[in-house]
Protein backbone atom coordinates (compact mmCIF):
# COMPACT_ATOMS: atom_id res chain seq x y z
CA UNK A 1 0.00 0.00 0.00
CA UNK A 2 2.98 2.35 1.16
CA UNK A 3 4.76 1.60 -2.46
CA UNK A 4 1.38 2.42 -4.49
CA UNK A 5 1.38 5.71 -2.48
CA UNK A 6 4.40 6.69 -3.17
CA UNK A 7 4.07 5.46 -6.83
CA UNK A 8 1.13 7.90 -7.35
CA UNK A 9 2.99 10.67 -5.12
CA UNK A 10 5.91 10.24 -7.70
CA UNK A 11 3.90 10.70 -11.10
CA UNK A 12 2.09 13.14 -9.62
CA UNK A 13 5.22 14.81 -8.92
CA UNK A 14 6.33 14.48 -12.05
CA UNK A 15 3.47 15.77 -13.79
CA UNK A 16 3.50 18.98 -12.55
CA UNK A 17 6.78 20.66 -15.03
CA UNK A 18 4.68 19.24 -17.86
CA UNK A 19 1.68 20.91 -16.58
CA UNK A 20 3.06 23.88 -16.34
CA UNK A 21 4.79 23.81 -20.13
CA UNK A 22 1.65 22.73 -21.48
CA UNK A 23 -0.24 26.18 -19.77
CA UNK A 24 2.67 28.44 -20.89
CA UNK A 25 2.48 27.26 -24.68
CA UNK A 26 -1.40 27.65 -24.67
CA UNK A 27 -0.91 31.12 -23.30
CA UNK A 28 1.47 31.84 -26.04
CA UNK A 29 -0.98 30.75 -28.42
CA UNK A 30 -3.80 32.08 -26.89
CA UNK A 31 -2.18 35.65 -27.18
CA UNK A 32 -1.49 35.30 -30.78
CA UNK A 33 2.88 35.59 -29.78
CA UNK A 34 3.37 33.15 -32.39
CA UNK A 35 1.97 31.94 -35.87
CA UNK A 36 -0.68 28.89 -35.60
CA UNK A 37 1.14 27.32 -38.68
CA UNK A 38 4.35 26.97 -37.01
CA UNK A 39 3.23 26.59 -33.43
CA UNK A 40 -0.37 25.40 -32.54
CA UNK A 41 -2.26 25.17 -29.11
CA UNK A 42 -2.57 22.35 -27.28
CA UNK A 43 -5.74 22.06 -28.18
CA UNK A 44 -5.46 21.91 -31.55
CA UNK A 45 -2.71 19.82 -31.15
CA UNK A 46 -5.18 17.44 -29.27
CA UNK A 47 -7.83 17.83 -31.24
CA UNK A 48 -5.08 16.52 -34.24
CA UNK A 49 -3.92 13.24 -31.86
CA UNK A 50 -7.90 12.10 -31.41
CA UNK A 51 -8.45 12.33 -34.77
CA UNK A 52 -5.09 10.49 -35.75
CA UNK A 53 -6.33 8.07 -33.55
CA UNK A 54 -9.64 7.62 -34.73
CA UNK A 55 -10.71 5.55 -37.71
CA UNK A 56 -10.57 7.13 -41.13
CA UNK A 57 -13.65 5.40 -42.51
CA UNK A 58 -16.82 4.79 -40.65
CA UNK A 59 -17.80 1.26 -38.93
CA UNK A 60 -18.99 -1.57 -41.48
CA UNK A 61 -19.54 -4.63 -40.54
CA UNK A 62 -19.32 -6.44 -43.63
CA UNK A 63 -15.91 -5.35 -43.96
CA UNK A 64 -14.67 -6.63 -40.49
CA UNK A 65 -14.92 -7.03 -36.86
CA UNK A 66 -15.59 -3.80 -35.13
CA UNK A 67 -12.42 -4.68 -33.04
CA UNK A 68 -9.76 -4.56 -36.06
CA UNK A 69 -12.11 -1.24 -37.49
CA UNK A 70 -11.42 0.53 -33.43
CA UNK A 71 -7.82 -0.29 -34.42
CA UNK A 72 -7.60 0.86 -37.83
CA UNK A 73 -6.59 4.53 -37.18
CA UNK A 74 -3.65 5.89 -38.26
CA UNK A 75 -2.00 6.57 -35.08
CA UNK A 76 -2.25 2.95 -34.17
CA UNK A 77 -1.43 1.58 -37.38
CA UNK A 78 1.98 3.29 -37.12
CA UNK A 79 3.05 3.05 -33.67
CA UNK A 80 2.28 -0.92 -34.54
CA UNK A 81 4.82 -0.30 -37.24
CA UNK A 82 7.44 1.44 -35.58
CA UNK A 83 7.61 -0.87 -32.00
CA UNK A 84 7.70 -4.09 -34.43
CA UNK A 85 10.77 -2.59 -36.06
CA UNK A 86 12.29 -1.64 -32.65
CA UNK A 87 11.51 -5.22 -31.28
CA UNK A 88 12.75 -7.31 -34.23
CA UNK A 89 15.71 -4.78 -34.90
CA UNK A 90 16.88 -4.60 -31.12
CA UNK A 91 16.46 -8.48 -30.68
CA UNK A 92 19.33 -8.82 -33.29
CA UNK A 93 21.31 -6.51 -32.54
CA UNK A 94 21.34 -7.21 -28.68
CA UNK A 95 21.40 -10.90 -29.20
CA UNK A 96 24.75 -10.69 -31.48
CA UNK A 97 26.26 -7.89 -28.82
CA UNK A 98 24.89 -9.90 -25.51
CA UNK A 99 26.98 -13.22 -26.68
CA UNK A 100 30.44 -11.15 -27.97
CA UNK A 101 30.41 -8.31 -25.01
CA UNK A 102 30.51 -11.58 -22.59
CA UNK A 103 33.38 -13.34 -24.81
CA UNK A 104 35.28 -10.23 -24.79
CA UNK A 105 34.85 -9.28 -21.28
CA UNK A 106 35.60 -12.86 -19.83
CA UNK A 107 38.68 -13.57 -22.56
CA UNK A 108 41.44 -11.18 -23.19
CA UNK A 109 42.59 -12.36 -26.18
CA UNK A 110 38.92 -12.09 -27.33
CA UNK A 111 39.06 -8.80 -26.16
CA UNK A 112 42.50 -7.58 -28.13
CA UNK A 113 41.04 -9.60 -31.46
CA UNK A 114 37.51 -7.25 -31.48
CA UNK A 115 38.26 -4.28 -29.98
CA UNK A 116 39.70 -1.87 -32.50
CA UNK A 117 37.47 -2.43 -35.04
CA UNK A 118 34.90 -2.12 -32.53
CA UNK A 119 36.07 1.29 -31.25
CA UNK A 120 36.75 2.32 -34.70
CA UNK A 121 32.79 1.11 -35.98
CA UNK A 122 31.53 2.50 -32.36
CA UNK A 123 31.49 6.31 -33.35
CA UNK A 124 29.36 6.23 -37.04
CA UNK A 125 26.35 6.98 -36.10
CA UNK A 126 23.79 4.71 -37.54
CA UNK A 127 22.48 7.76 -39.48
CA UNK A 128 25.54 7.60 -41.25
CA UNK A 129 24.90 4.16 -42.84
CA UNK A 130 21.21 4.91 -44.35
CA UNK A 131 22.76 5.35 -47.86
CA UNK A 132 24.11 1.88 -47.76
CA UNK A 133 21.61 0.09 -46.31
CA UNK A 134 19.19 1.63 -48.60
CA UNK A 135 21.97 -0.04 -51.41
CA UNK A 136 22.02 -3.29 -49.57
CA UNK A 137 18.81 -4.39 -48.81
CA UNK A 138 16.42 -1.92 -50.72
CA UNK A 139 13.45 0.26 -49.32
CA UNK A 140 10.78 -1.44 -46.88
CA UNK A 141 11.67 -2.87 -43.23
CA UNK A 142 15.24 -4.62 -43.84
CA UNK A 143 16.96 -1.10 -43.92
CA UNK A 144 15.14 -0.18 -41.16
CA UNK A 145 15.56 -3.07 -38.89
CA UNK A 146 20.05 -2.97 -39.98
CA UNK A 147 19.95 0.78 -38.70
CA UNK A 148 18.31 -0.66 -35.63
CA UNK A 149 20.15 -2.98 -34.80
CA UNK A 150 23.20 -1.23 -35.41
CA UNK A 151 21.78 1.29 -33.26
CA UNK A 152 21.03 -0.94 -30.24
CA UNK A 153 24.50 -2.96 -31.00
CA UNK A 154 27.08 -0.85 -29.13
CA UNK A 155 25.05 0.03 -26.15
CA UNK A 156 24.34 -3.28 -24.90
CA UNK A 157 28.22 -4.48 -26.42
CA UNK A 158 29.85 -2.08 -24.46
CA UNK A 159 28.02 -2.08 -20.85
CA UNK A 160 28.04 -6.13 -21.23
CA UNK A 161 31.97 -6.15 -21.52
CA UNK A 162 32.18 -3.25 -18.79
CA UNK A 163 29.81 -5.36 -16.97
CA UNK A 164 32.19 -9.15 -17.34
CA UNK A 165 35.08 -6.42 -16.14
CA UNK A 166 34.01 -5.10 -13.10
CA UNK A 167 33.24 -8.50 -11.19
CA UNK A 168 35.16 -8.22 -7.67
CA UNK A 169 38.19 -10.22 -8.26
CA UNK A 170 36.93 -11.41 -4.57
CA UNK A 171 34.09 -13.08 -5.58
CA UNK A 172 36.24 -14.86 -8.47
CA UNK A 173 38.84 -15.83 -6.10
CA UNK A 174 36.31 -17.09 -3.87
CA UNK A 175 34.64 -19.64 -6.56
CA UNK A 176 38.03 -20.40 -7.19
CA UNK A 177 39.13 -21.24 -3.55
CA UNK A 178 35.53 -23.68 -3.50
CA UNK A 179 36.79 -25.38 -6.51
CA UNK A 180 34.13 -23.76 -8.86
CA UNK A 181 34.36 -25.35 -12.44
CA UNK A 182 34.74 -22.56 -15.62
CA UNK A 183 30.79 -22.73 -16.41
CA UNK A 184 29.72 -22.32 -12.98
CA UNK A 185 32.08 -19.78 -12.36
CA UNK A 186 30.32 -18.28 -15.28
CA UNK A 187 27.26 -18.98 -14.66
CA UNK A 188 27.50 -18.36 -11.13
CA UNK A 189 29.66 -15.50 -10.58
CA UNK A 190 30.05 -13.30 -13.50
CA UNK A 191 26.69 -13.02 -15.13
CA UNK A 192 25.02 -12.60 -12.05
CA UNK A 193 27.73 -10.00 -11.37
CA UNK A 194 26.90 -8.29 -14.70
CA UNK A 195 23.47 -8.37 -14.86
CA UNK A 196 23.18 -4.63 -13.27
CA UNK A 197 25.47 -3.51 -16.48
CA UNK A 198 23.61 -6.30 -19.07
CA UNK A 199 20.27 -4.59 -18.07
CA UNK A 200 21.80 -0.72 -18.10
CA UNK A 201 22.95 -1.29 -21.76
CA UNK A 202 19.26 -3.05 -22.84
CA UNK A 203 17.58 -0.12 -21.26
CA UNK A 204 20.18 2.34 -23.68
CA UNK A 205 19.58 0.23 -26.38
CA UNK A 206 16.03 0.27 -26.41
CA UNK A 207 16.12 3.94 -26.22
CA UNK A 208 18.88 4.45 -29.14
CA UNK A 209 16.69 1.91 -31.11
CA UNK A 210 13.34 3.96 -30.88
CA UNK A 211 15.25 7.19 -31.69
CA UNK A 212 16.79 5.74 -35.19
CA UNK A 213 13.74 3.91 -35.81
CA UNK A 214 12.19 7.74 -36.89
CA UNK A 215 14.87 8.73 -38.67
CA UNK A 216 14.93 5.19 -40.78
CA UNK A 217 10.79 5.51 -41.18
CA UNK A 218 11.63 9.11 -42.91
CA UNK A 219 13.90 7.70 -45.98
CA UNK A 220 13.26 3.77 -45.84
CA UNK A 221 9.90 3.21 -45.17
CA UNK A 222 5.81 4.39 -46.41
CA UNK A 223 4.44 3.35 -42.62
CA UNK A 224 5.23 4.26 -39.16
CA UNK A 225 5.61 7.37 -36.77
CA UNK A 226 9.00 8.42 -38.52
CA UNK A 227 7.22 8.54 -41.85
CA UNK A 228 3.41 10.30 -40.90
CA UNK A 229 5.83 12.95 -39.26
CA UNK A 230 7.60 13.22 -42.34
CA UNK A 231 4.57 13.40 -44.81
CA UNK A 232 3.46 16.22 -42.01
CA UNK A 233 5.91 18.06 -43.05
CA UNK A 234 5.27 17.98 -46.72
CA UNK A 235 1.72 19.34 -46.18
CA UNK A 236 2.87 21.81 -43.45
CA UNK A 237 0.57 20.39 -40.88
CA UNK A 238 2.24 21.20 -37.63
CA UNK A 239 -0.76 20.38 -35.45
CA UNK A 240 -0.22 16.55 -36.78
CA UNK A 241 3.98 16.61 -36.63
CA UNK A 242 3.63 17.69 -32.75
CA UNK A 243 1.27 14.96 -32.34
CA UNK A 244 3.67 12.65 -33.84
CA UNK A 245 6.45 13.47 -31.85
CA UNK A 246 3.57 13.89 -28.54
CA UNK A 247 2.97 10.23 -29.44
CA UNK A 248 6.65 9.28 -29.54
CA UNK A 249 7.65 10.54 -26.10
CA UNK A 250 4.74 8.66 -24.75
CA UNK A 251 6.06 5.34 -26.03
CA UNK A 252 9.37 6.15 -25.05
CA UNK A 253 7.94 6.87 -21.67
CA UNK A 254 5.95 3.40 -21.74
CA UNK A 255 9.28 1.87 -22.76
CA UNK A 256 11.26 3.09 -19.97
CA UNK A 257 8.51 3.00 -16.85
CA UNK A 258 8.90 -0.83 -18.08
CA UNK A 259 11.97 -1.27 -18.27
CA UNK A 260 12.81 0.24 -14.92
CA UNK A 261 10.21 -1.99 -13.37
CA UNK A 262 11.65 -5.20 -15.11
CA UNK A 263 15.22 -4.00 -14.05
CA UNK A 264 13.70 -3.24 -10.37
CA UNK A 265 12.22 -7.02 -10.18
CA UNK A 266 15.16 -8.66 -11.35
CA UNK A 267 17.81 -6.88 -9.27
CA UNK A 268 15.99 -7.51 -6.15
CA UNK A 269 19.27 -9.39 -5.40
CA UNK A 270 20.87 -6.36 -5.78
CA UNK A 271 19.67 -4.21 -3.86
CA UNK A 272 19.39 -6.83 -0.84
CA UNK A 273 15.44 -6.58 -1.28
CA UNK A 274 15.09 -10.54 -1.61
CA UNK A 275 12.69 -12.14 0.98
Amino acid sequence: MAAASSSWRQLAIGLVLPAVVVALWQTVAVMGWVNPQVLPSPLAVAEKWVAYLLPLQPYDAAAGSWLHWAVSGELITDSISSLYRVVVGFLIGGGLALPLGLAMGMSNRVYDWFNVLVQMVRPIPPIAYIPLSMLWFGLGNPPAVFLIALGAFFPVLMNTIAGVRQVDGIYIRAARNLGASGFTMFTRVILPAAVPYILSGVRIGIGTAFIVVIVAEMVAVNNGLGFRILEAREYFWSDKIIAGMITIGLIGLAIDVAMNKLNNHLLRWHRGLEN
